[in-house]
């Protein structure tokens, strides 16, 4: 969200047709997609009161697991997020609040935290929540034989983790992190039942176990219609009155077929959901049985250098962004559901963070569509220019080769050759955690998020040197130098400065090619409202908050 603009409270605005507006970026490196001024929103209008059943589809497809720290993808925290609660938990408006934790206090340097637990938290089965399962759960992550998803940066600076009071536990760091609250509201902070996890052994978090935690919905084995439906319903005994569930179950389909997806919403069948595919944005945006919403988003669309050929050099990443009309691709690719993006970094995340926003437009790399610039920028290329960039893209989803094909456009007016190169999905999955996928190629397309309401953590993620999403080995001694003495900073407005410094200095080499800032697109029929429009839904407990509208 642009700097200034007042934050939408209540969803007021909906979408029309497929002219559905984006925030401004401002004038370095973006566009209004649109051109229009209208507000991105956080919220819907709350339920009016209880439904009995609510139907929502899960657009990326069937989870492979319920266990959170296989929770990694958008089909598994979306579900999950419902189920098992972390210590602090992220808000609509993306600001962190207690949740399971009482608060936490760090140490002068913040490398030792202290974690008050709330004592009146129940799991499903009616048995107490303990200091044990917390300890247990967090050190599930540190634990190899587990498997987490969520291993290196945040979890691999934690030194140990002990009990130090009644309901109070201490966790000590290898260096300083002034943001912990913010990575345990994500699934690093999520609490399980220790007792049932032990005993469903490997066979933990599939249909016929499930698992066990304290969320406001909850699971039962036998819930979960492999290839059809998973159905989650209200835990009538949820520790947070205020935030008892709206409705008594929710069934979540597993459709991903955009034109199977757009029919059942239009008539009904299917009441809501969340990533609503492109091509039904124009007969979902003109129905009179439901709203469009556009909501802050915390996602964007870019491409990542793997550091071979000629996509390797940060000179010809800067030429092919300034040769790239991202607003029209944002406009015509996206349907006016994003903007040109300034950041690997998207523009909602600096929300809570107004008062930098001077220093932004003042050190951010002007990354704006400039053919001229682009021609100025290659000529400091030091690699060989001549063969073609091999970039790869999920073969199923179109849109990428539309987006491919208009920087190829660019590509060529600056005499380079742009290759977009389709890969079956299933095969292109492994690009994320296998560098033998990316063999051959020099870069490859992500929609990609933040974990935690914080720029700096995403900045970390992906720019660090050997950080989790770092997939091109870029290692900057600078960098790496600006993002530790941002984590170390405990003052939050030094801190944004300070991230700020870190952030130009990436955005100058762009390991990431930020392609399109990306509005959370949600539909709902006119019956229900009340699930958050932000993009909070994979790790808010937003299917809680859907309710009837009457």
């Amino acid at each position: 969200m642009t700097h200034g603009k007042a934050r939408a409270l209540i969803a007021l605005v909906a979408i029309s047709g497929l002219a559905l507006a984006g925030c401004a970026t401002g004038s370095r490196g973006g566009g209004n997609a649109g051109g229009a001024d209208a507000e991105l929103l956080q919220v819907t209008p709350a339920a009016k009161s209880e439904a009995d059943k609510v139907t929502w589809n899960s657009t990326y497809g069937e989870l492979a697991s319920l266990d959170p720290v296989k929770a990694f993808n958008y089909p598994e925290n979306t579900i999950v997020a419902n189920l098992c609660e972390s210590l602090f938990q992220m808000q609509p408006d993306f600001s962190v609040t207690e949740n399971l934790a009482t608060g936490a206090e760090p140490n002068a340097d913040s490398t030792v935290w202290t974690i008050g637990i709330r004592d009146d938290v129940t799991f499903w089965d009616g048995k107490p929540m303990t200091i044990d399962d917390v300890i247990y759960s967090l050190k599930r992550h540190l634990d190899p034989a587990e498997g987490s998803y969520w291993g290196g940066g945040v979890v691999d600076n934690i030194a140990d983790i002990t009990q130090t009071g009644d309901w109070e536990i201490t966790m000590t760091l290898k260096a300083p992190d002034a943001l912990l609250p913010s990575s345990l509201s994500t699934v690093i902070g999520t609490v399980v039942q220790q007792e049932q996890r032990k005993a469903a052994g490997e066979n933990y978090g599939n249909p016929e176990t499930g698992v066990m935690c304290t969320g406001p919905l909850q699971f039962t084995p036998g819930d979960w219609k492999q290839g059809q439906s998973i159905t989650l319903k209200r835990f009538d005994d949820y520790w947070n009155a205020d935030k008892r569930a709206k409705a008594k179950e929710i069934e979540i389909g597993f459709v991903v077929d955009p034109t199977a997806i757009s029919n059942s919403l239009s008539t009904g069948e299917v009441q809501g959901s969340y990533d609503v595919p492109l091509p039904a944005l124009g007969e979902l945006g003109a129905s009179s049985n439901g709203t469009l919403y556009a909501g802050e988003g915390l996602q964007n669309m870019a491409i990542i250098s793997t550091g071979n050929g000629a996509f390797g050099d940060p000179a010809v990443r800067l030429a092919l962004t300034r040769a790239s009309d991202r607003s029209a691709i944002a406009e015509t690719v996206y349907e006016g559901t994003g903007d040109a993006s300034r950041s690997i970094v998207p523009e909602s995340a600096w929300g809570l963070y107004p008062e930098v926003a001077k220093q932004r437009d003042a050190e951010l790399p002007d990354l704006s569509y400039d053919i001229e610039a682009a021609k100025e920028a290659l000529k400091d290329a030091k690699v060989d220019t001549s063969k073609p960039i091999k970039i790869g893209y999920p073969s199923e989803r179109g849109f990428y080769a539309d987006i491919l094909n208009e920087m190829a456009n660019g590509a060529k007016e600056l005499g380079l050759t742009l290759e977009p190169t389709g890969v079956p999905s299933a095969q292109f999955g492994a690009f994320f955690s296998d560098e033998a996928a990316r063999e051959g190629f020099d870069g490859f397309v992500t929609t990609n998020y933040l974990s935690a309401p914080e720029p700096l953590l995403h900045l970390i993620s992906i720019a660090k040197t050997g950080s989790d999403q770092n997939y091109s080995g870029f290692s900057d001694p600078a960098v790496d130098a600006a993002l530790d003495a941002a984590l170390a900073e405990t003052d939050a407005d030094k801190r944004a400065e300070l991230t700020v410094k870190a952030e130009a200095l990436i955005m100058e080499q762009q390991p990431w090619v930020p392609i399109n800032d990306l509005n959370v697109r949600l539909y709902m029929d006119k019956s229900i409202t009340g699930a958050p429009a932000s993009f909070v839904y994979l790790y808010y407990p937003w299917a809680a908050d859907l309710g009837s509208a009457e």
